[in-house]
């Protein structure tokens, strides 16, 4: 299938953030009470906005979610990525490739909010690629695994969400991808802490990959 436009997660995707945010995620939670591994941590929250877990972090540390604690955790994350970030292993090359052969009708859908997502485009040099066209679930109805984020950046690009190729890394953003009636295709590194392979297809991507080596061939560029 010839797709009209590409539609680009960013964490985990284009940015190898994941274990950077869930690790300190995991860390501020230990110390308000929550105690678990980055195995376990990253089972919970990979692809899914903190703000989203609100009901599960107060029971499991029996206190508020207060404004305070997310405001610390951002800036402890936002350090964090200013200082650790670095980009998924080919990423520039097949972002570039992608991005020529559709003529520039990419976007970067991602379930974080904006500042996050623009600071680690920013970081590693591929914020030329999707300028003007990042969304963010945040300003959204409804955050990922709901189609909403992938909805708004098809019809922004004026793309018919069901010509679109949507890559992901997580079962929630295969399920948003899938939902928005987009072809969704997941990457799914060998060294990973992901969701699997067989829940990925469950999930309905059409197709797993390895390396962003392969990417641009996937999608016909």
């Amino acid at each position: 299938m010839r797709f009209d436009a590409v539609l680009f997660d960013c964490d985990g995707v284009l940015v190898d953030s994941e274990p950077i945010t869930n690790g300190l995620l995991r860390d501020m939670l230990e110390e308000s009470g929550w105690v678990m591994s980055a195995e376990e941590c990253f089972r919970v929250f990979v692809g899914k906005a903190v703000r989203d877990e609100r009901a599960n972090i107060e029971a499991r540390t029996g206190k508020p979610l207060t404004d305070a604690w997310m405001a610390e955790f951002y800036a402890r994350r936002n350090a964090a990525l200013n200082e650790r970030l670095t980009a998924v292993e080919h990423v520039h090359g097949a972002v570039e490739r992608v991005h020529a052969h559709h003529q520039g009708r990419i976007a970067c859908a991602s379930g974080a909010d904006r500042f996050k997502v623009n600071l680690q485009l920013d970081k590693v040099g591929l914020s030329p690629y999707f300028e003007g066209r990042i969304f963010s679930g945040h300003e959204m109805p409804r955050s990922k695994p709901a189609p909403d984020v992938y909805l708004a950046a098809a019809d922004f690009l004026q793309a018919d969400p069901r010509r679109c190729a949507v890559v992901e890394d997580t079962v929630t953003g295969v399920t948003a991808g899938v939902a928005a009636g987009a072809t969704v295709f997941a990457y799914l590194p060998s060294q990973t802490l992901h969701d699997s392979r067989g829940a990925l297809l469950a999930a309905g991507a059409v197709q797993v990959f390895r390396s962003m080596a392969e990417l641009p061939a996937l999608l016909g560029c």
